[in-house]
């Protein structure tokens, strides 16, 4: 079986302890991603929500935080409705480079993906490309 995991390292101008607030913070979050229903802290559930409230499920995307080691480490289960409840699993690490953040995101365990796995991927893939930008902007 082909492993279908994405890599994505990016580099932010702020410290890790400043970049982790806009990980787990649901404040923050809605700045770059998408709004968090509670503080992402480990072994609670979360949702990230619909920008348009009024649909019938404010989530668009849930999981349980598995690992939180601020500002260090952040590691979830992620689904959303295109992902048919299939879990898959992102994993952050933040390390202090230079100044800065080096910025580590590992998104996996799409190859059990009961659909197009290829499509899968491309989407987030695109996806995480689009966020990052904003992540960029807003922590820095």
């Amino acid at each position: 079986m082909t492993d279908a995991t994405l890599t994505k390292t990016i580099f932010i101008n702020a410290t890790p302890e400043r970049v982790w607030t806009y990980l787990v913070e649901p404040e923050k979050l809605a700045r770059w991603f998408h709004e968090a229903d509670s503080d992402l802290s480990a072994g609670t559930d979360y949702a990230l929500l619909r920008e348009n409230p009024d649909k019938p499920d404010p989530k668009m995307i849930w999981g349980k935080v598995l690992v939180s080691e601020p500002p260090h480490r952040l590691r979830y289960t992620f689904t959303h409705a295109f992902l048919n409840g299939h879990e898959t699993i992102v994993d952050w690490t933040l390390e202090s480079a230079f100044g800065g953040t080096r910025l580590t995101l590992v998104h996996s365990g799409f190859e059990t993906f009961d659909g197009d796995v290829f499509d899968m991927l491309t989407s987030h893939d695109k996806g995480w490309d689009q966020h990052f930008v904003r992540l960029r902007t807003v922590a820095s």
